[in-house]
């Protein structure tokens, strides 16, 4: 009985493995620090102030 668990055990571990590998994980790869860094830096767009508002604000207080 030892023999054939052991056997059976061995096969068993064998097609776990190889029904893993064909299930890819979803979870995205590893992203360093420095390249998370490079992300934002590049994604980042500094805030602009539009002229257009404050002038028209002017004028509508004038009146």
């Amino acid at each position: 009985m030892n023999r054939r668990k052991k056997i059976v055990t061995k096969f068993q571990k064998k097609d776990k493995r190889a029904n893993a590998k064909l299930h890819k994980s979803n979870k995205p790869g590893y992203v360093s620090k420095a390249e998370r860094e490079k992300l934002t830096l590049a994604n980042f767009e500094p805030p602009t102030f539009c002229q257009e508002s404050t002038e028209t604000d002017e004028k509508n207080n004038a009146q």
